[in-house]
């Protein structure tokens, strides 16, 4: 699997909600955009990954 640009090998199928988790991010805090689509929050839980996957992570900041 491809995320943000660098290749990630799954070792197990999991959902998008259980790899954002063990990668540590704070869901609150991010959009994820999988094979080109923006996906929903509350589907997280619900996506399974799969090595061919591309993942992009985008990470809001405070700021002004």
């Amino acid at each position: 699997m491809k995320v943000n640009g660098k290749y990630t090998e799954l070792t197990v199928k999991q959902s998008l909600q259980d790899f954002l988790l063990s990668q540590n991010h704070d869901i609150s805090r991010i959009a994820v955009e999988l094979n080109g689509e923006i996906v929903p929050k509350a589907t997280y839980s619900q996506v399974m990954l799969d090595n061919g996957d591309t993942l992009e992570i985008v990470r809001f900041v405070g700021g002004g």
